[in-house]
């Protein structure tokens, strides 16, 4: 099954170069030898059995490398440009993040969003690696802000800016490293009220883009009136900073509205045109994207649906449907895809872990 396959990549040996011997000689015997034969490194958060929380490190094929503990639920992870430090985010309205340096062998360092702002659960780094954005709620307000956090400081937060609308999600910086792209799912919310959505009647959705050297909103882009309850939720860029979003619909599930679109970096947007049927099977929510430059491929998963479609990027048609049951984790592996689910399934196999909805990939050019 082509979304399950794999092919070599060079992450593991940059890994075993920057994590040293301190980090290795930690690991259980099974743990050491997995990452010994594996060519890609993955991060999940992850619910145990136990009760705990966690975040792993992960091989290509699945086996968990090494688990940290989380003081609650995490959701999504992101590594720095180098690959030395993963960061996981709690789950909307959660207002933790830990930090975990992979050359030493400590302890994850947690650290908080201020008073009045919640996580959303997804960062990125700069280009340089030296700042961590994360996406916040200033829900007193009702806005969405980016927080800015000095990655050489303990993740002391500096500043932060407006994100161009309400409830942005997840974000990326462009490979210009000077723009970042923001999905503002268009949510409001507040903790008062747990995850309730406030404004479902008037929600208005955007991508937007942002110069990072003086925070300033370059361009916002709305999806047409009739499409504004789809909120747009999660990004995966390609190469050339085409990136595909993914939406939930917070209206009629049973509407066979476009999920999924492209934006490209100079705003150019395109709408996903799924068949109805596939439409149905996704039941108005992607939970997750992942895009693969070397097959042309994006993947887009459904844990409502029980269901993961990967799409050609180019013609936009269906290669390959996956039924499994609360899917939702992907990330790009060589000439195909890891999934997870929550029902503890990574990479096909069953685990004792229920994943998150989540993967990321250490980067392929750390050093």
């Amino acid at each position: 099954m082509r979304l399950f396959s794999s092919t070599g990549l060079i992450d593991r040996r940059t890994l075993l170069r920057a994590a040293g011997g301190t980090f290795l000689a930690g690991l259980a015997p099974r743990a050491a030898m997995a990452l010994q034969d594996t060519d890609a490194v993955f991060a999940s958060a992850y619910y145990d059995g136990d009760g705990s929380y966690g975040i792993a490190l992960l091989a290509e094929d699945g086996t968990v490398i090494h688990r940290y503990v989380l003081p609650e639920r995490g959701h999504d992870a992101v590594f720095d440009p180098r690959g030395e430090r993963v960061v996981v985010f709690a789950r909307r309205p959660g207002t933790f993040a830990a930090a975990i340096d992979l050359r030493k062998d400590t302890e994850p360092l947690v650290f908080h969003a201020p008073q009045g702002r919640h996580f959303y659960g997804h960062g990125c780094f700069s280009a340089d690696g030296k700042l961590l954005y994360s996406t916040d709620n200033d829900y007193d307000n009702a806005r969405g802000v980016i927080g800015v956090h000095d990655a050489t400081d303990g993740f002391r937060r500096i500043g932060e800016f407006f994100s161009g609308g309400i409830g942005p999600h997840d974000m990326t910086v462009l490979p210009d490293g000077r723009t970042m792209l923001i999905a503002n799912g268009g949510l409001e919310t507040h903790p008062d009220y747990g995850r309730t959505v406030l404004n479902v009647a008037t929600m208005k959705p955007n991508l937007a883009f942002v110069d990072l050297a003086d925070s300033r909103i370059l361009s916002v882009h709305e999806l047409a009136p009739h499409l504004h309850k789809l909120s747009i939720r999660h990004l995966a860029m390609m190469e050339d900073g085409t990136t595909w979003f993914a939406s939930q619909n917070q209206g009629d599930i049973h509407q066979p509205l476009p999920l999924a679109g492209s934006i490209s970096p100079d705003g150019n947007v395109r709408l996903l045109d799924l068949a109805p049927e596939d439409l149905r099977l996704m039941r108005g929510y992607v939970g997750s994207v992942a895009a693969n430059d070397r097959t042309g491929a994006v993947v887009l998963t459904s844990p409502q649906g029980n269901t993961a479609l990967e799409i050609d990027c180019a013609s936009g048609a269906v290669r390959e449907r996956v039924t499994l049951p609360d899917i939702c984790g992907a990330a790009d592996r060589g000439d195909g895809f890891l999934l997870s689910s929550g029902m503890g399934v990574m990479d096909g196999h069953q685990t004792q872990l229920a994943w998150d909805n989540h993967i990321v990939r250490r980067p392929e050019n750390s050093a």
